[in-house]
């Protein structure tokens, strides 16, 4: 399996970005796909998650109304929109896979990782 991120960079505050994640190796559509992220000596943290089928959707609180996470099941991709982006969203960005999370809200429920993409929202 194998997951890889892109669509990072830097953007001033107030500005949008869209990650993708690009899966192979996997049935993607039986998959729950999840983002996180990890600032700088911080622990990694959910972001958000999509459940196969792109039926149901989790957020964390932070990014609730700004971020929107998608799932194209064609191109075994999963997305991650994110607007209005502020100096604290500032971190590495990992898309994760998972058949059946035990905890959609915790890194050590998902299987798959990719490498991680850098997000750098400057004030």
């Amino acid at each position: 399996v194998q997951l890889q991120a892109s669509g990072g960079g830097l953007v001033q505050a107030g500005g949008s970005l869209r990650l993708s994640c690009a899966a192979s190796g996997l049935t993607f559509s039986s998959y729950v796909m999840g983002w996180f992220r990890q600032a700088p000596g911080k622990e990694r943290d959910f972001v958000a998650a999509i459940r196969w089928s792109g039926g149901t959707t989790y957020y964390a609180d932070s990014v609730k109304g700004r971020f929107t996470i998608s799932r194209d099941d064609a191109k075994n991709t999963v997305y991650l929109q994110m607007n209005s982006l502020k100096p604290e969203d500032t971190a590495v960005y990992y898309c994760a896979a998972d058949r059946s999370p035990g905890n959609w809200y915790t890194p050590n429920s998902y299987d798959y990782w990719g490498q991680g993409t850098l997000v750098t929202v400057s004030s």
